[in-house]
């Protein structure tokens, strides 16, 4: 049993903290389902203003929803779909302050007022790149994530592409 520790200081010192706790967490563990189930609890329970954390996994064609915390959520996303679909297509982070103005977006939650979505994709020896899924954060405030949000997230999708190697 992991204890959540309260996180302090800068946010970046709070990211590091967060790192660190994710780090623990996973140790030892390469099971991606159990990864990202813990990870999904650390993250939305340590940060605050988020109504929705998980992962949606590609199974070649389409995003399917995999752990997470919050409301139920759509099963299945296409890749020209929505703030997932297109973090997933470009494999670049989305961050979206205001999510109505995103074109497209998909209402899994009607309280979601910003988004960032972090692509979780897995780099072979020979330098292929293979797209694994998503990592999704929605937060009932606009304009909830910062570059700083962003860095420290893309860390932490770091540490479970790491872990689940």
């Amino acid at each position: 049993m992991h204890e959540i520790h309260h996180l302090n200081g800068s946010k970046p010192e709070q990211y590091a903290q967060l790192a660190q706790q994710a780090r623990a967490l996973l140790s030892g563990e390469h099971d991606r389902i159990a990864n990202a189930a813990n990870l999904s609890a650390l993250v939305y329970h340590a940060l605050p203003d988020l109504n929705w954390v998980g992962f949606y996994f590609f199974d070649g064609r389409e995003l399917v929803v995999g752990p997470f915390q919050g409301k139920p959520a759509c099963v299945r996303i296409g890749l020209d779909r929505g703030v997932c679909g297109v973090a997933a297509r470009t494999r670049s982070t989305q961050r979206v302050a205001d999510v109505a103005a995103f074109p497209d977006h998909i209402y899994c939650d009607g309280d979601s007022r910003s988004e960032l979505v972090v692509p979780l994709i897995a780099r072979g020896d020979s330098g292929d790149e293979r797209l694994l899924g998503v990592f999704d954060l929605d937060s009932p405030r606009l304009d909830r994530f910062d570059a700083d949000d962003q860095r420290g997230l893309e860390a932490i999708a770091r540490i479970w592409l790491d872990a689940c190697a």
